[in-house]
């Protein structure tokens, strides 16, 4: 197993901060790997899966006998890839005489499992089945439409559960604004029993409507299946807590002399210190002074005149 150590680098502790938990996450990559056993069907449904989310996702082809999720001890392997290729999710496929084509969806928190989701796949149908226009093809990294139809993602909790799931596994990166002339594709997902989902990949068509919102049209190009609900597990509710937290839950940093009234807001205490008048350096040269030197200097000057003046008149009288 790895074992785990105290970065002593900059950059070491840089990289371990971008893969802990965040309050807003970016796009989760998927890790998608195989069981002791799988069958065909399954293998292609993984390989789809992949192609997919080829962009966000790790893929490891060898077979993977001592991962099973819902066993006690099956889990310390999965944690230990998730933590290895820093993955968000995964996509685990087995097959068995008592679980056949069996794909297990979970997702991570903190490099360990956070809840489990496991589906059997049924009626398969390939992405090379359907047959339209290549100009219609997807192109990849593009943001795609989620529509889940039916009552059952509302009012059962395994498929309320599956919606949670899936939502997470399709949409990618969380984005604010759109532009909706990149949207070229859409996953549609309907109940159509209490634990049965079609799920199926279309292609986005935008025609004139007459209007500012073009009208759309879906055309069907896989894969598709149907998923039918067997097991799942729920995280504990001081994981989920932990998990959930925003920035609201964060506690508040407190501001130095600021508090709160219901009546008045927010007040502000301000500090001045005590004004030392006395201490207060003055400058070399005042104003004053030089106003002083002028009139003394004038004075000066009309005192010298008058002295000229008064020797003149005693020469003279001599």
């Amino acid at each position: 197993m790895m074992k785990l150590k105290t970065p002593k680098k900059g950059k070491a502790r840089r990289e371990l901060e971008k893969r802990a938990p965040k309050l807003v996450e970016t796009g989760k990559k998927t890790l998608i790997l195989h069981g002791s056993k799988t069958s065909g069907v399954l293998n292609s449904v993984l390989t789809q899966i992949y192609h997919l989310k080829k962009e966000s996702s790790v893929r490891f082809s060898r077979k993977n006998g001592e991962v099973r999720p819902f066993e006690s001890g099956g889990e310390t392997a999965l944690e230990f890839f998730s933590q290895k290729t820093d993955c968000g999710m995964f996509v685990f496929g087995s097959h068995s005489k008592k679980r056949p084509d069996n794909l297990v969806l979970g997702r991570f928190y903190d490099h360990h499992i956070y809840d489990l989701m496991e589906v059997g796949v049924e009626n398969f149908k390939p992405v090379e089945s359907f047959k339209y226009d290549a100009k219609l093809a997807p192109k990849a990294g593009s943001k795609p439409f989620i529509a889940f139809i039916g009552e059952g993602f509302d009012s059962v909790e395994e498929l309320r559960h599956l919606k949670e799931v899936l939502l997470d596994l399709l949409r990618g990166e969380v984005i604010e604004n759109i532009n909706i002339a990149g949207i070229d594709r859409a996953y549609v997902c309907t109940a159509t029993s209490s634990n049965k989902v079609f799920l199926t990949h279309c292609a986005l068509r935008l025609k004139k409507s007459g209007t500012v919102v073009p009208r759309m049209e879906l055309i069907e190009i896989g894969p598709s299946m149907d998923f039918v609900v067997r097991r799942h597990r729920l995280p504990n509710e001081g994981l989920k807590k932990e998990a959930m937290r925003t920035l609201k839950d964060q506690a508040k940093k407190k501001v130095k002399n600021v508090s709160e009234d219901i009546i008045e807001g927010k007040i502000g205490k301000v500090y001045i210190p005590d004004q030392k008048v006395g201490e207060t350096a003055l400058p070399y040269k005042a104003k004053g002074v030089k106003r002083e030197r002028r009139e003394a200097k004038s004075k000066n000057a009309e005192e010298r005149e008058q002295a000229s003046k008064k020797q003149k008149e005693d020469s003279t009288i001599e």
